[in-house]
């Protein structure tokens, strides 16, 4: 059985050169399925908005939802490191706000770390929140909590001055004290510079090969979710379509009367039938 990563096993693996894989869960069984797999994160993400409530963007999740949703990653997954998202509006008030609500997380579900959106905007409350004793896992590039602001689900860092950018809000959210850092939808030459200009481990979704973790919601990389595919999710499954045959097997030998068969049925003799 796998041994369960560390905070600081972050920053030693990034310091070997040794990669690893950082997949979602929202539910038990999931978590559990990850939990045997030789994948060593999980994140329980706002992402799961879309994933399993439904929605069109992730700013609907509440921190309600959260923590409604890590609590069973948490018992499915005790090998596993779980990352816990904090939701749109549950740290962008205040510092305070941001401490109150990642305490929450933490206490009431048992995850191992806080990630939250933003850069330099942002500083202060992953400064605040770390000093508070809490770990914070960093996450810039698109931010799909604030997707509205940056024209949609598209790629960042594209012109050399949004790129620029980008290498500052990582240079101040490592100040601040993330203790690694997300980068989503950016391209590959920007990731490689801003890689070599932090120490903390990036761990890129849709940022190419540069970076020391790689990150993809485990519903689009197992071919479960239909409704939107970024240009960087491989199908390393198609689980959708297994789970579609199983049922339609299931219906068809319910109508044509072959399951269930005597080996499926309880066959005790009883007495007067």
């Amino acid at each position: 059985m796998k041994k369960k990563m560390t905070v600081l096993d972050f920053q030693k693996y990034k310091d070997e050169g040794k990669k690893f894989t950082y997949v979602t869960a929202y539910d038990y069984t999931t978590a559990s399925i990850v939990n045997d797999s030789e994948s060593e994160v999980i994140l329980v993400g706002d992402s799961l908005g879309m994933v399993m409530l439904g929605y069109s963007e992730t700013a609907g999740v509440t921190m309600d939802d959260m923590v409604h949703h890590i609590k069973p990653v948490v018992k499915g997954a005790p090998n596993t490191f779980v990352v816990g998202d904090m939701p749109f509006g549950s740290y962008n008030v205040s510092c305070e706000q941001a401490i109150m609500n990642a305490n929450r997380l933490m206490k009431e579900t048992g995850c191992d770390c806080i990630k939250l959106e933003g850069g330099v905007e942002m500083a202060d409350k992953i400064g605040a929140i770390v000093k508070a004793g809490i770990p914070v896992m960093g996450h810039i590039g698109l931010t799909p909590q604030t997707s509205s602001q940056l024209g949609g689900f598209r790629i960042q860092g594209g012109t050399p001055e949004s790129a620029a950018q980008l290498i500052e809000d990582a240079k101040v959210i490592e100040k601040a004290g993330a203790f690694s850092m997300v980068v989503e939808c950016v391209p590959s030459c920007v990731t490689k510079a801003l890689s070599k200009a932090i120490k903390v481990p990036v761990l890129g979704i849709g940022a190419g090969p540069y970076v020391d973790c790689q990150v993809l919601v485990t519903q689009d990389l197992l071919g479960m979710y239909r409704d939107f595919k970024p240009k960087f999710v491989k199908r390393f499954a198609q689980i959708r379509k297994s789970m579609v045959e199983g049922l339609n097997q299931f219906h068809k030998e319910t109508l044509d009367g072959t399951f269930p068969s005597p080996e499926y049925s309880f066959n005790a003799k009883v007495e007067g039938y």
